[in-house]
């Protein structure tokens, strides 16, 4: 089976500046990592290639740094790597970016599954990977926690729906977004570092694509737009009481109503 893993490089750290114009994180000498739902998705796919063989190939999107996230899925076990990567995606909402990834899948071609992390920790929206599936008219599943079985034309998948966990199958080619339940992502090996350390990673610009109207791509493409993004305030202020716990209760009681929370 040939799989597609899509993963993305984000901030590694909480401390992130924002661009008040843009509303986009400034990503610039800010350590970054693959994106933790992402590498439940790529031993997700492992696991499969060592059941029914084929490859593994990483697809990410973002600016030239984030080879280094294409290198590392590499020396963890996947078999080939592409980068789409062009200043006219910059700022793309979820409609650009997962018509830009779309593209870039049908120049990969030949593929069986796409599987996506369920979400990532910049973004957090956990569309990206059912926006993809639209896009390229492949029936999906979201929230997969378990591949059961692997069959010779689909998927055997357990979902968790919050309320209830459902066994379901879905026919090949399909794109699945998993949990971090499935199986703990796997370290790399010291060979595939020395290996993969400087492998050359395909980059995909615009010109290579179908479809190269720039108007669908990065912030132009994008129908969705950030109005404000800031921090939450810091409120240091602290409160010790002492006293027994009657007391503690009519002190905290007398603090509330003074706030006029109750």
């Amino acid at each position: 089976m040939n799989i597609i893993v899509c993963l993305k490089q984000v901030p590694d750290t909480t401390n992130v500046e924002i661009d008040e114009k843009t509303g986009s994180l400034k990503r610039e000498g800010v350590e970054s990592k693959i994106n933790v739902c992402d590498l439940y998705a790529l031993e997700a796919a492992f696991r499969i290639r060592e059941k029914t063989g084929g490859t593994v190939t990483v697809l990410s999107m973002g600016p030239p740094q984030a080879k280094q996230a294409v290198r590392e899925a590499l020396m963890l076990g996947a078999d080939d790597g592409y980068l789409v990567s062009d200043r006219h995606f910059a700022a793309s909402d979820v409609l650009a970016t997962s018509y830009a990834l779309s593209q870039a899948v049908r120049i990969i071609g030949g593929f069986d599954l796409i599987v996506c992390g369920k979400q990532t920790t910049d973004g957090d929206t956990a569309q990206v990977g059912p926006a993809l599936a639209e896009q390229l008219h492949l029936p999906h599943a979201a929230w997969i926690t378990k591949v059961i079985d692997v069959e010779s034309r689909g998927l055997i998948l357990e979902q968790d729906l919050t309320d209830s966990i459902l066994r379901i199958r879905l026919d090949c080619p399909c794109l699945i977004t998993v949990e971090k339940d499935p199986a703990t992502p796997r370290l790399p090996s010291y060979l595939r570092k020395l290996k993969f350390s400087e492998h050359p990673v395909k980059v995909l610009s615009l010109l290579d694509f179908q479809d190269k109207d720039p108007g669908r791509y990065g912030s132009d493409g994008s129908p969705t737009r950030v109005e404000k993004v800031f921090p939450p305030e810091e409120n240091a202020e602290k409160l010790m009481l002492e006293g027994s716990p009657e007391d503690l209760a009519d002190q905290v009681a007398a603090v509330l109503i003074s706030r006029k929370f109750i």
